[in-house]
């Protein structure tokens, strides 16, 4: 996997490295069957990643469902509590797509206020992804601890015509609550890119906490009009698939990915 990166601060430097793996946490839309490494540093906070994407050979002209599974770390040199995690963009490959239709949905209201095994069991039939994330959590005249909490992504009803998907979460500090993350995919039209997510994250215990973690495995296959297909699916085209990524915390650091990932067709 190859990247190009530009990261930044207030009143920081830009410069140019590999990139950060954000499309590890995108809907699929890359392929390969090998497991990536990547590890990028902006100042203090650093951040590290590794993805496992198939499939990696495709039959000339025809999409395969994808799947992949990501772990996503964030720290900082000094260990210092890390900034929140603000905002995601990802603009996706347009060599690819996504069957929302035909696949049952779960609601907000459905989720509010659920656990993790709630959520799941009363949505299971629209259940695209799980992992687990971790935050650290800084209290005022306490020792940080850290929080864990299964993360799950459901297929949502769409918005507009657009797919929408819903990520939860949950906490149980300050409360117990269930954190519930609703975005849609837009279509595009720039250039290689052909869809764009803008996911906005919640403050995590009451904005005392900053994700450490996020490990995820996402994309399922389902019956349509009798024949099986994936919720994501891509083709090949050019030797690659590419996602654009921007991750944006809460003191304005922000970093942009560039991300490919090499294809090639099947005998």
């Amino acid at each position: 996997m190859q990247g190009e990166e530009l990261s930044g601060g207030p009143g920081s430097f830009r410069r140019r490295a590999w990139a950060l793996a954000l499309a590890l946490l995108a809907v699929g839309l890359l392929g390969g069957a090998t497991a990536y490494a990547v590890t990028t540093q902006i100042g203090n906070l650093k951040v590290s990643a590794t993805a496992e994407f198939q499939p990696r050979a495709f039959p000339e002209g025809k999409m395969l469902p994808a799947t992949f599974g990501s772990i996503v770390r964030i720290k900082t040199v000094n260990g210092e509590q890390p900034p929140a995690l603000k905002t995601l963009v990802f603009e996706f490959d347009k060599h690819g797509r996504l069957n929302f239709k035909g696949l049952p949905t779960c609601t907000v209201a459905q989720l509010e206020g659920t656990t993790p095994d709630e959520a799941r069991k009363r949505c299971a039939g629209a259940l695209l992804g799980t992992g687990v994330g971790k935050a650290r959590v800084d209290l005022p005249g306490k020792a940080s601890f850290t929080i864990t909490s299964p993360i799950s992504i459901f297929n949502a009803p769409p918005e507009g015509g657009k797919p929408a998907l819903i990520a939860h979460a949950y906490e149980t500090v300050p409360s117990p609550q269930a954190l519930l993350v609703p975005f849609t995919v837009e279509k595009i039209n720039h250039g290689r890119y052909g869809y764009r997510a803008e996911i906005e994250l919640p403050p995590i215990a009451d904005g005392d906490g900053s994700a450490i973690l996020a490990e995820v495995s996402f994309g399922r296959t389902f019956k349509l009009h009798g024949r099986k297909v994936g919720y994501a699916e891509a083709e090949c085209s050019g030797g690659r698939l590419q996602v654009h990524g921007e991750l944006i915390f809460t003191d304005g650091s922000f970093l942009q990915s560039l991300l490919t990932s090499p294809c090639h067709f099947s005998d």
